[in-house]
């Protein structure tokens, strides 16, 4: 089976969609299209045609060019079936237990709500990769706009478990500020200071801060980390639950 290739495609002010081009299979997948111009380009630019398109969760900014490029391409719309009426144009839902084929591939879905209720990843196993939306973002986590800290940390506790080389691809272009947020928690976290020394440099390139690894976040993600002794400490929450250190931790990240 060749190795997918995954690029991501800059969208809006910050969001990321992602071609997933199969060539085995003569497939090309687009994940979360904010709008299609962007995603249209980058076809051409490959001499790709879009065979379908993968929705992590129904806001505007993941979903919006479902419609136009499902009537320029005629891709299959594939979505959380649990969000089914909020997804436009959708064709596959798909949940846990129905998961998805994407030619021989076995696609596999998490279901992790809390930044919506019926928020999915799609994870590739054999090509070491997921792709989170807005659940996990490098350095951060989503705000809980439908759902609770508990909810929140279940899910990201889901994706805690895929292997540590699993490429992480998702939704925004948020990494410097999430890693600045990160150091006020734990300003000792060597991991962490030598990652925003490549953050910082990428970005006064102008590159993309993504993919990172499973294994990156756990070392390096304040979101991944509530049982870390200096997190704790600069909470002042020492015999907290993960989940209340997690719950204060995202209370500070919305006022930051």
């Amino acid at each position: 089976m060749t190795m997918l290739t995954i690029e991501p495609v800059a969208c809006l002010s910050d969001n990321y969609a992602y071609l997933i081009h199969a060539p085995d299979a003569g497939l090309c997948a687009v994940v979360d299209p904010s709008e299609p111009a962007p995603v249209r380009k980058a076809l051409a630019a490959h001499g790709l045609k879009l065979t379908h398109i993968l929705n992590t969760h129904h806001h505007f900014d993941h979903t919006g060019g479902n419609i136009a490029l499902k009537e320029e391409f005629g891709a299959e719309i594939v979505g959380p079936a649990k969000d089914r009426d909020r997804i436009p144009g959708i064709d596959v839902g798909v949940t846990e237990n129905a998961p998805w084929q994407f030619g021989s591939r076995s696609v596999r879905v998490l279901e992790i709500p809390a930044h919506t209720r019926a928020h999915i990843a799609f994870v590739f196993d054999d090509d070491h990769a997921v792709f989170t939306g807005d659940t996990l973002f490098a350095m951060g986590c989503g705000r809980l706009f439908e759902g609770t800290p508990d909810m929140m940390w279940n899910s990201l506790s889901k994706l805690m478990r895929l292997p540590d080389d699993t490429r992480v691809y998702c939704g925004h272009e948020y990494t410097l500020n999430n890693g600045r947020f990160a150091l006020t928690l734990e300003p000792g976290n060597t991991d962490l200071q030598s990652r925003m020394e490549e953050v910082r440099a990428l970005r006064a390139k102008d590159q993309p801060t993504i993919p990172s690894t499973i294994g990156l976040e756990k070392r390096t993600n304040p979101f991944l980390r509530p049982g870390a002794g200096e997190i704790r400490r600069t909470l002042a929450m020492p015999g907290a639950t993960d989940i209340e250190v997690f719950a204060e931790m995202r209370r500070r990240k919305d006022a930051f």
